[in-house]
């Protein structure tokens, strides 16, 4: 039954590819509905027109199911956002847009790429030790959690190659 479904409705596998400009506004939503402080459609916009951006999306159908973007700096990088809307989450798709980003990351001559986390978000931390990256820094009081509160960020490393 399940695969006459699979074969009705087609592929339930997203596609992964490169993000272009016209994702922006799909790729600001996502974002706005994953962090406290959402990026907008300019904001995204501007980032998938700079040269030195690195973007990845999943497609489902066309629907945006996550995205991963970087900034290059001579052969280091810094991962800018990842993220995988609630639904698609939990079935590994992070880790394949994660997989295929440092793929293309490594092929165009970066040797270390980083990133920084929220401390205590243990899907990210999980998701990032099984790529490869381990914490080499720690800014504490860097995520606003409301009030007086706020979270250390976390940064990862990682080489390449």
């Amino acid at each position: 039954m399940r695969a006459l479904l699979k074969r009705l409705l087609g592929s339930t596998e997203p596609v992964l590819s490169e993000a272009r400009p016209s994702d922006a506004g799909a790729i600001a939503a996502l974002h706005a509905a994953s962090f406290r402080r959402g990026w907008s459609e300019d904001e995204v916009e501007r980032l998938l027109l700079d040269k030195q951006v690195l973007a990845h999306r999943a497609m489902r159908g066309s629907d945006l199911a996550g995205f991963v973007l970087s900034r290059i700096a001579a052969d280091e990088a810094e991962i800018l956002s990842v993220a995988v809307a609630l639904r698609f989450q939990g079935h590994g798709l992070g880790r394949k847009l994660l997989e295929l980003h440092l793929r293309r990351l490594a092929g165009l001559l970066v040797g270390t790429v980083f990133l920084e986390v929220e401390d205590g978000n243990q899907p990210a931390l999980r998701l990032y030790a099984s790529a490869g990256f381990h914490q080499v820094g720690r800014r504490p009081g860097y995520y606003p959690k409301g009030g007086d509160d706020a979270a250390a960020a976390l940064v990862l490393r990682r080489d390449l190659g």
